[in-house]
């Protein structure tokens, strides 16, 4: 197998006296959807946020395509090609499709920010990478908060693949979306799959989604990983049970019934 486009190994993250993080290892590659999984509280938020520059381990290491790499905010991990999509997105609703693109980043004629802005590339770019993960923006100057939530989360998605991303990390993208919705952020991220050159951490608590479209699996509880494995070698009872926290199921039968 190739080397892991980013990997963690025996990272441990406290915050005082209390543990969140408790020597986890982790290994993504390009071209996968590796699904990162637990309940509240299991670890995943602040697995993440090491990922992306926001926290910085307390020990062990992080690699990027097999180098050690210390981020020291999120900006470094951004020039590192981790792209992370939160549940807020960091759009501005009323702002239109192209200037959400390129918050930040836009492209002018002349010095900014006194230059004009090259609105008319800026289109074409933005309804170019959107049309290519499957969301068609007929006018890229209608606003945000117009679009669904799906298209919304595609949009995210794009903006981070544009600029750079090879590790992308989406952090519950189908919560608080309706079924259809939830189908198409699925279908996005089968598509960015399809690049083969991009790899996918795909946080959440839904194990259906995470079945439908995973390669590999990495199960937390309590700030520890309890179990891994591919999507040949893991069967639905497994995930069940490792979504669970590790408790058998014949085990919450009986607490329940003796309620």
């Amino acid at each position: 197998m190739s080397e892991p486009v980013i990997s963690a190994k025996s990272l441990t993250k406290r915050f005082g006296a209390f543990t969140a993080l408790n020597g986890i290892d982790l290994e993504v590659y390009k071209g996968e959807i590796h699904a990162l999984l637990g309940d509240n509280g299991a670890g995943k938020s602040t697995l993440i946020k090491i990922l992306s520059g926001v926290h910085q381990p307390t020990s062990g290491g992080l690699f990027v395509d097999g180098k050690p790499v210390l981020f020291q905010s999120p900006r470094d991990a951004t020039n590192a090609g981790i792209g992370t999509v939160y549940q807020d997105l960091a759009l501005n609703p009323l702002m239109s499709v192209t200037r959400n693109f390129f918050m930040g980043r836009e492209l002018y004629t002349g010095v900014r920010p006194f230059g004009v802005l090259r609105m008319k590339e800026m289109d074409e770019i933005t309804h170019a990478e959107m049309t290519k993960i499957g969301i068609n923006v007929s006018d890229p100057a209608q606003a945000v908060g117009t679009m669904s939530g799906g298209q919304r989360q595609t949009l995210a998605i794009a903006r981070a693949i544009y600029f750079g991303a090879k590790v992308l990390i989406l952090d519950e993208p189908t919560s608080a979306l309706g079924q259809k919705q939830q189908m198409e952020v699925l279908k996005t991220m089968m598509r960015v799959r399809a690049y083969g050159n991009i790899a996918i951490i795909f946080i959440t608590h839904n194990e259906v989604h995470s079945k439908l479209v995973a390669d590999r699996f990495t199960f937390l509880a309590l700030g520890e990983v309890i179990g891994k494995g591919t999507k040949a070698s893991l069967a639905s009872e497994d995930i069940r049970h490792l979504m669970a926290g590790g408790v058998a199921m014949a085990d919450l039968e009986h607490e329940l019934a003796a309620i």
